[in-house]
């Protein structure tokens, strides 16, 4: 079983007028930033938020009379499920969508609204996926696979069919893998068009199962050792098909950590402006993480997704201010006597930081009987700010600590 450009070029005038053509566009500031000439596409602008409804929709488009009757069944943690469901509802075709019970509670409420069946089995995705077939079995429904599957390949890789109408002399495709869907369509693409583009995969370091299959290991047992913010790519085994087509095309795999996701999310937040999931950053993650890789070439990135938990996006941000130093706390230990506060306060106040939170312990036993300690959380423009605040407050006699 291949996939050809012919292929996605086909999805392309399947999917012409029913879904987004979304902008590929240069970013000035991410390309100071990294050192790389930065490209990004921006599917986080269909209308679920996310790349993934073009392969459902490629595949629904295919199915035949009975099948559409039937209904059809899928497994996804949230982005392929609202594609399908709101298609399906479009073309008037009954689905039913299996989620882990650890999907974002946006991902769930979102189907639902699309239409769907939804039921929430499993710890993850490849346990969602055990029952969404034997539901299929049960209830005799068209299984859509959300990227072992050629239909969904093609239609994926009609993201970079886009890109290099747009931009023809891109040099390097970071792209995210999960199951590989996506990363097989878009390298056959690339490769078609430019065997010299480099096709570069893109992994969390807690679920690396296509680097795990490239060297021969089962990737369920290297898998799943923590909860990555990246849960669109948490994915413990690389489909099989995906992985056939996509490795030969593929010139590395990267690892990335969790803290180069969360910053890649608040950089799309602070410089582009716009909302994006853990896995949707991923590409601009791995810039983050190998500068030297990339640095002087002109690179793609596809926002895979824009479908975060506004809890989860509150928390990426609060704590870049902290990786930042633009938000700290510090610890102050100083005779319990009326005004200290004040005196503090207003020097906080004269190096113009705001102070967020007070807290005042006479209690803890590492403090004098006659003493207080203060842990004072301020918002600063930079570290150096905060140092300046730090070395102010040590002149007046109060030494702090960060804590």
């Amino acid at each position: 079983m291949t996939l050809s450009i012919d292929d996605i070029r086909a999805a392309a005038g399947r999917l012409k007028g029913h879904i987004e053509r979304t902008p590929c566009r240069h970013s000035r500031t991410l390309s100071e930033i990294t050192g790389a000439d930065v490209w990004v596409k921006f599917e986080n602008l269909q209308f679920t938020a996310a790349y993934k409804e073009r392969g459902a929709l490629n595949t629904l488009l295919q199915l035949s009379d009975n099948e559409r009757g039937r209904g059809v069944i899928a497994a996804s943690a949230g982005n392929h499920s609202q594609g399908l469901a709101y298609h399906a509802a479009r073309l008037g075709i009954p689905v039913t969508i299996v989620m882990p019970r650890s999907t974002p509670f946006v991902k769930v409420q979102q189907t639902r609204g699309h239409g769907a069946q939804v039921v929430l089995d499993g710890d993850n995705y490849d346990e969602a996926s055990q029952v969404a077939m034997r539901l299929r079995d049960e209830q005799d429904l068209a299984f859509i696979h959300p990227f072992n599957d050629l239909q969904v390949m093609a239609g994926q890789g009609t993201v970079a069919l886009e890109m290099f109408e747009d931009v023809p002399d891109l040099e390097a495709l970071p792209i995210p893998i999960g199951g590989g869907g996506l990363i097989a369509g878009c390298a056959t693409v690339a490769k078609s068009l430019n065997p010299k583009v480099e096709v570069i995969g893109v992994e969390p370091a807690m679920y690396p199962s296509f680097t795990a299959k490239m060297r021969g290991v089962n990737g369920a047992t290297v898998t799943g050792g923590g909860a990555t913010i990246a849960e669109g790519i948490a994915v413990k085994q690389v489909g099989d098909l995906s992985y056939a087509i996509a490795r030969p095309l593929i010139d590395d795999v990267l690892l990335i950590e969790e803290p180069h996701f969360e910053r890649a999310v608040a950089l799309y937040c602070n410089v582009e402006k716009t909302v994006v999931e853990g896995a949707g950053a991923a590409s601009l993650a791995a810039l983050l993480a190998y500068p030297g890789k990339f640095k002087g070439k002109k690179v793609g990135l596809i926002i895979t997704g824009g479908n975060i938990d506004t809890r989860l996006l509150a928390s990426v941000l609060t704590r870049e201010l902290v990786r930042d130093q633009r938000l700290v706390s510090l610890r102050i230990i100083g005779d319990d006597r009326p005004g200290l506060l004040a005196t503090v306060s207003a020097v906080i106040g004269q190096m113009g930081a705001n102070i967020i939170e007070v807290a005042h312990n006479r209690l803890a036993l590492d403090v004098p009987a006659k003493g207080a300690e203060f842990d004072i959380m301020i918002e600063t423009r930079d570290a150096q700010h905060t140092q300046e605040i730090m070395d102010a407050l040590r002149e007046h006699g109060y030494p702090p600590r960060a804590v």
